[in-house]
């Protein structure tokens, strides 16, 4: 299985946020987050990088 992980950009350095997602929704500046256990979160921010081969997506806060 590809479990992709959501790192959030802080300070320069990411930290992990979410878990094996599956889906990324963005909407009127929020990002939209659900992982494969349907348990779902709800960020302000922008998509910073997509690295599908590393199996990451780091995104910023606003």
């Amino acid at each position: 299985m590809c479990d992709v992980n959501v790192y959030i950009l802080k300070d320069g350095t990411e930290e992990l946020y979410f878990e094996n997602v599956d889906t990324i929704k963005p909407a009127q500046g929020k990002i939209y987050l659900k992982n494969l256990f349907g348990e779902q979160k709800v960020l302000e921010g922008n998509i910073k990088e997509i690295a599908l081969l590393k199996h990451r997506i780091v995104l910023e806060k606003k």
